[in-house]
Order: structure tokens, then C-alpha cells, then sequence
């Protein structure tokens, strides 16, 4: 399990946290600095960080793979590229440069500065005796098998998180497995680049749109509150809505510019009230009264619609555009 070090930036170079750069500043430094910073983003794999040097701002125009890199998520596929074109050897080197973090999970020391960080944010010094030993089980199967450790990235895993994902991926195929545990990489790499580097000029934002499947119509005039749940320091309620004849938001986006955090949100639909004013059916204690939904945001670049789709008695929601 490796997770984004929250201090990446002073452990690889001299920026602090007030004074990350972002994309662009970063990439127009020496090419020193550049790697310097960008080593670490793969596990004890700086190669990665020169290649895409190389690859794309080295030399001229014409030979550069790509000279537009403007925003965190083209600078992660420029990065996860140079992965993917790597060797099949390569790549393997790459899983193992990983830290085994069953083999002693108190023994923080061994590892880096930054997964020291990450298995202390996922709690996995709380582990019992009991789930210790579930867990180093399982893992001496999957190493036996696999020929590389156990990698998991999730920003707030809980141990119960990390015993299940290790249960489950320890009876794919060695080919699953390893595409697996790569995308595994892919992500840890991602969310390093997010804690590194500034993304103020993001362009993500927020939409909603509600759904009544009782009456077949938009849901016109129900009460909306958003919610934001993490980083801890920007925690708390946002905003009030009250969505229009078309059952959206008016204003445009519930979030966007500076207010577009990454972090986990809480929508909380008051659906009660809105049935109540349609006169819609509903038991004396409503089946749905007010409806939370928890959603993370991820990437500052795209945009995160969140819908609902409601009656007294069911809703569901999905990952729109």
C-alpha cells in the first residue's frame, strides 16, 4: 500500500508546500531540477523522471514527443507513458522496487520518507494481532506467486481496505495481476504528482442534476447542501441550493476556480421536503428522507457531474460529464 506523501516536495527538493510550482513553472527550470523533483514520483525509479526528460523537453521541437504540457494530467501521461513503453523486464523491476510492507509492518524505518508517511495514514500500525497474521499469510502467497510485493494506492485506505484488496487479488492470474499492480503504480505516481505540484489554474468543476423517476419530470425546487468532508483544512459546509425548472443548479457549477479542492464531498439531497411539496405518496416515516452521497474528486482538470435519480423509494446516482 503506498499512498501520496502529503510532503513530497521537501523531501525531493526545496520547495515547501507554500510555494509548490506549478506544471509550467516546474517544467521551464533546468533540467536538474526537473528530474530532482520529479525522481521520486515512481517508487526508486528516477529513470522514469529522465526519460520523460528526454522524451519531451530535450532537443527540438521536431524530436519532442510532446512540448505542450500545461496541467498535472498531461504531465502524468507523458510520465505513465514512458512506463508503458518499457519492457516487460523493465517493468517487473519496477513492481519490485516496491517496499514489502507485510514483512514488518513496524518497521516503518526501512522504507522510504514518503511511504513512511503513506502506512502511517493508512493505519496499518492499528492492525491487530490477529489481522497481522491474516495479513502476512496472504501476502507470503501472493509474493510466492506473483514474484513481486503487494501494492494497493488509495488516499484514505483502511486497513480493512488493504486485508480485502489482498484477499482479493491473490487468486487472479499472474498476467491480471501484474497489469494490475501496475495500474496500482500508475495511481500512487498520480496522486504524488498532486501533492508536488500547484494546480491553481485548474479547470474541473462540479455539476449536478436532479431526477424525479416517481412523477417522471425534473425535480424542480428541491433543497440541495454540499458538503465538503476533506482535506481536513478546507472541511465544511459549502453551499445551499435550490435547483430550478430543468432539476439543476442555477448559477453554473456548484464548484469550480479556487473552490474546485480535491477531496472527498456530500451532497445531501432533502428529497422529503421536495416529495412533500409534489404531493407524492409516502409512508408516515419516509423510506427517504434525506439522502447523503458521498463522492470523491480526484483530478482539478475534468469535469465531475453528480447526479440523482429519485422517487419516495429508490435512487441511485452515477459518474457523469
Amino acid at each position: 500500500l503506498l499512498l501520496p506523501p502529503y510532503h513530497l516536495s521537501l523531501s525531493h527538493n526545496k520547495y515547501t508546500m507554500e510555494s509548490k510550482p506549478t506544471v509550467t513553472q516546474l517544467l521551464s527550470k533546468p533540467k536538474e531540477e526537473v528530474i530532482k523533483m520529479l525522481g521520486g514520483i515512481y517508487e526508486h525509479s528516477p529513470w522514469i523522471a529522465e526519460k520523460f526528460y528526454v522524451d519531451c523537453l530535450e532537443g527540438d521541437s521536431d524530436n519532442k514527443k510532446d512540448s505542450t504540457i500545461s496541467n498535472v494530467r498531461e504531465l502524468y501521461l507523458a510520465m505513465s507513458l514512458v512506463v508503458d513503453e518499457a519492457s516487460t523486464e523493465i517493468k517487473l523491476d519496477l513492481l519490485r522496487s516496491h517496499p514489502d510492507l507485510c514483512a514488518k509492518i513496524e518497521q516503518l524505518k526501512t522504507l522510504t520518507k514518503e511511504s513512511q508517511e503513506e502506512q502511517t495514514k493508512a493505519g496499518l500500525g492499528s492492525m491487530t494481532d490477529e489481522e497481522k497474521t491474516s495479513f502476512t499469510n496472504m501476502n507470503n502467497v501472493y509474493k510466492a506467486k506473483f514474484g513481486f510485493p503487494f501494492i494497493l494506492a488509495a488516499r484514505n485506505a483502511t486497513k480493512f481496505t488493504v486485508l480485502s484488496a489482498i484477499e482479493g487479488r491473490v487468486s487472479l492470474s499472474r498476467e491480471a495481476e501484474f497489469q494490475g499492480a501496475l495500474v496500482q503504480v500508475g495511481k500512487i505516481a498520480w496522486m504524488r504528482l498532486l501533492a508536488a505540484l500547484d494546480t491553481k489554474d485548474r479547470n474541473g468543476f462540479l455539476t449536478c442534476h436532479v431526477l424525479d423517476t416517481a412523477n417522471g419530470c425534473p425535480a424542480e425546487k428541491m433543497r440541495i447542501h454540499l458538503n465538503r468532508l476533506s482535506p481536513p483544512e478546507h472541511a465544511g459546509f459549502v453551499k445551499e441550493f435550490i435547483t430550478n425548472s430543468d432539476g439543476r443548479l442555477d448559477g453554473g457549477p456548484a464548484l469550480k476556480g479556487d473552490d474546485f479542492i480535491l477531496g472527498t464531498y456530500e451532497w445531501v439531497f432533502y428529497a422529503g421536503d421536495y416529495f412533500a411539496r409534489k404531493n407524492t405518496t409516502t409512508a408516515g416515516v419516509p423510506f427517504l428522507n434525506d439522502i447523503p452521497l458521498r463522492f470523491g474528486i480526484d483530478d482539478p482538470e475534468e469535469h465531475y457531474h453528480v447526479p440523482l435519480l429519485v422517487s419516495p423509494w429508490s435512487y441511485s446516482t452515477y459518474r457523469g460529464s
